[in-house]
């Protein structure tokens, strides 16, 4: 039998929806549940044990009670051994630690989490020696090294390991921001360790690359672009610094972590929760106004859904409609990925599907490539 670990942060990523740019603190947790934020964690951790279910005779899930695995362990029908118990109404980082001990005790041969940076900053306080772990992304701030790229892809790793295929392992580091600077648009990232990963350049992904453009004459190529399509149509721009440049060369105000609304080159919202974004893309559908989604690649890692976006939720992205979607980037941010795809992970498999296959890009004024687009772990689905 092969012993899984299972652990699920269940707040993970509660704060994304409403532009809270993550979910550390228990006030933050509850003022995202207040503004009408519901947690996911467990919706996408039970994305990367779907992919597992072939297999569930030969898999003992080991975890903790209620939504902190055990739910969603159950609902799929593995069998499970709860080995932690949270007390009263909600888990904190302490059962997250304690957890993580307990299934070190349990020798179990993989631990697979679901989180952000903050949980993947708790385990990596309790892990000890070799102790291979895996994260599902599922937090608002994802800079790690120790996560798949998509919760299935979470699962296919896993996959390969129940069927004794050669998995090789690599150290990975695990990093964090600081959130109050983050919430006011700044990046400062810390390492605070390192732990053991199944290594899988397919599946995993790599610790986020640093740095802005320095290659300003084509940001404004970009840009001029982008704002020769502004007419009537109200623009969603999302997240990133090509979207900043963007934003600067219409002299607009720019939340550089979060999602803004531009009609005919005029800041209408800033940072705008999911919520709000729904309501303001309803309202112009009504008044017949077209709407545009304008996003970049992340980081080094090559997502354009489902990292510091989660305003852009599935029911948000399939208003939009793929074909009013603009994606922005250099030739030379598009050359760092080495022929990866660019990748979706909105938490919604079919959604991610549809919006696979080859995608225009903006790389300059009139100036486009076709370039892959793709889901890791629906790849093989």
């Amino acid at each position: 039998m092969f012993k899984l670990g299972f652990l699920v942060n269940p707040i993970a990523g509660i704060g994304g929806s409403v532009a809270f740019k993550g979910s550390d603190g228990e006030d933050i947790a509850k003022q995202a549940k207040a503004l009408g934020a519901e947690p996911k964690s467990n919706l996408r951790a039970k994305l990367a044990l779907e992919v597992l279910v072939p297999y569930k005779d030969k898999i003992t899930i080991y975890t903790g009670n209620g939504d902190m695995g055990e739910e969603t362990a159950r609902s799929l029908g593995f069998t499970v051994e709860v080995v932690h118990h949270y007390q009263g109404d909600n888990s904190t980082a302490l059962d997250t630690e304690a957890l993580v001990e307990a299934l070190q005790q349990q020798q179990v041969d993989l631990l697979l989490f679901a989180g952000g940076d903050g949980t993947a900053r708790n385990v990596c306080a309790k892990v000890q020696g070799f102790f291979p772990v895996l994260g599902i992304p599922a937090g608002v701030k994802i800079h790690s090294g120790v996560y798949a790229l998509t919760p299935t892809a979470a699962g296919r790793v896993v996959e390969e390991m129940v069927n004794n295929e050669l998995v090789s392992f690599l150290e990975a580091d695990v990093m964090d921001i600081d959130e109050t600077a983050f919430r006011q648009g700044i990046v400062k990232a810390r390492r605070y360790g390192e732990m053991q990963i199944p290594s899988h350049l397919q599946y995993i992904q790599a610790v986020k690359s640093g740095g802005k453009e320095t290659d300003e004459l084509v940001l404004m190529d970009i840009a001029a672009h982008i704002i020769e399509q502004m007419d009537e149509e109200l623009f969603v721009m999302g997240s990133g610094s090509t979207v900043a440049a963007i934003m600067q060369e219409m002299a607009l105000d720019n939340t550089l972590l979060g999602v803004d609304l531009v009609q005919e080159q005029d800041l209408v919202a800033q940072d705008v929760t999911e919520h709000m974004l729904y309501s303001a893309l309803h309202e112009a559908k009504e008044q017949g106004q077209d709407v545009k989604l304008v996003i970049t690649v992340i980081g080094g890692q090559g997502h354009i859904l489902g990292r510091g976006n989660q305003q852009l939720s599935p029911r948000i992205i399939r208003t939009i409609g793929k074909d009013n979607i603009f994606i922005v980037a250099t030739k030379r941010k598009l050359q760092a990925l080495d022929h990866r795809p660019l990748i979706v992970d909105s938490g919604d498999p079919t959604l991610d599907a549809e919006l696979s296959g080859y995608l225009p890009v903006i790389t300059g004024f009139h100036d486009q490539v076709l370039y892959p687009v793709a889901s890791p772990g629906l790849l093989h689905a």
